[in-house]
């Protein structure tokens, strides 16, 4: 069950929420060193800890109280994944302190903590949008459908790992291709540097508001991945006569398993998460910093690695210019590899 920690006294005029993995006990220091310097600051702080997930389609309980001003989250993408739920319908903004890996989405590093809440205290930073994308699944014979969003991705995936999954993909209702594969998974620009990428899918800048789906081992001629606009809608059915039913999943969290005649309506969402930055670092810079990207081709790291120092290559240039038909059996020892014994 999640568990919040509530700070009861009211005479603060702010408040803050902290949001934390509760399996990062070796962070708690950093737990504590965050809510008392907010506290300082003036924030009225609760602190969340929880490793719970919810079913699909299950309405996630706010314990964020409408009043709080911004959520810190301390840990990796997927505690700022966590923290989005929290935050969903909500113009409360996030911010994350990363204690992960990657830490894609994340802000500040934990060495950078104290300037991060100096800036929070102080209002200095700006809010940037993230897009959201809106699912509906309508299982056979059913009048509603099961609705859910995500701000990565939601993926389909074949319920039965020994076989394929036979889907139809239509755009805008048209039909685009029809085949078998392990799943596909549908991302926000958001999640185009997560699961998408890993699978071969491009990377979409945040501004862009537009949904990709790239489909995971399809055994089809024309599987490629597809970009769709913001004003259309990805349709995806599981074929009643697929081997195998789907396994559907909202940011690696929310899941359900869906049965053979289930259609899946994946759109942009009308709600949008608010991530507080306080860097104006363009996000070509965070993907290449953070990827680590090898902006140097190979061969330009060949001729790094093999430049020699100068005096090396003005000794190369004078043994060069030198004439080596003065030099006696230098012409026959090179053709003849024998000579080096004689």
């Amino acid at each position: 069950m999640p568990e919040l920690l509530v700070d009861d006294d009211a005479s603060y005029a702010r408040r803050a929420l902290v949001v934390t993995h509760a399996r990062l006990d070796s962070h708690s220091a950093v737990v504590n060193q965050v809510t008392t310097q907010l506290s300082s600051a003036g924030f009225h702080v609760d602190v969340f800890h929880s490793a719970a997930v919810s079913d699909f389609a299950q309405k996630t309980a706010h314990v964020i109280d409408e009043n709080t001003e911004i959520v810190v989250v301390l840990g990796g993408d997927g505690t700022m994944l966590q923290a989005a739920e929290l935050v969903h319908c909500t113009p409360v903004p996030i911010i994350g302190i990363n204690l992960g890996h990657v830490g894609f989405l994340a802000e500040f590093e934990s060495f950078q903590i104290d300037e991060a809440i100096r800036r929070i205290a102080q209002k200095d930073y700006f809010l940037e949008h993230r897009m959201e994308a809106h699912v509906d699944v309508w299982l056979p014979g059913a009048s509603e459908p099961l609705s859910d969003w995500a701000l990565n991705d939601i993926t389909l995936d074949r319920a039965d790992r020994g076989r394929m999954v036979e889907l139809s993909i239509r755009v805008d209702n048209v039909e685009m291709s029809s085949f078998g594969c392990d799943g596909v998974i549908v991302s926000t620009p958001t999640g185009s540097t997560a699961y998408a990428f890993s699978a071969g899918g491009p990377i979409m800048w945040p501004n862009v508001e537009a949904l990709q789906l790239v489909p995971l081992a399809a055994h089809a001629l024309f599987s490629r991945p597809l970009i769709i606009g913001a004003g259309s809608t990805f349709t995806i059915d599981i074929l009643e006569d697929s081997a195998s039913g789907g396994w559907i999943c909202c940011d690696g969290r929310r899941q359900r398993a869906l049965p053979q005649g289930s259609r899946i309506q994946i759109r942009q969402s009308k709600d949008e998460l608010f991530l507080a930055r306080l860097s104006g670092v363009p996000f070509t810079q965070r993907l290449v910093t953070k990827f680590d990207l090898p902006v140097v081709g190979w061969r330009e790291n060949r001729r790094k690695k093999s430049s020699k120092p100068k005096e090396y290559e003005a000794n190369l240039h004078n043994e060069t210019d030198r004439n080596y038909e003065d030099v006696p059996n230098v012409s026959n020892n090179y053709h003849n590899p024998n000579s080096l014994n004689s």
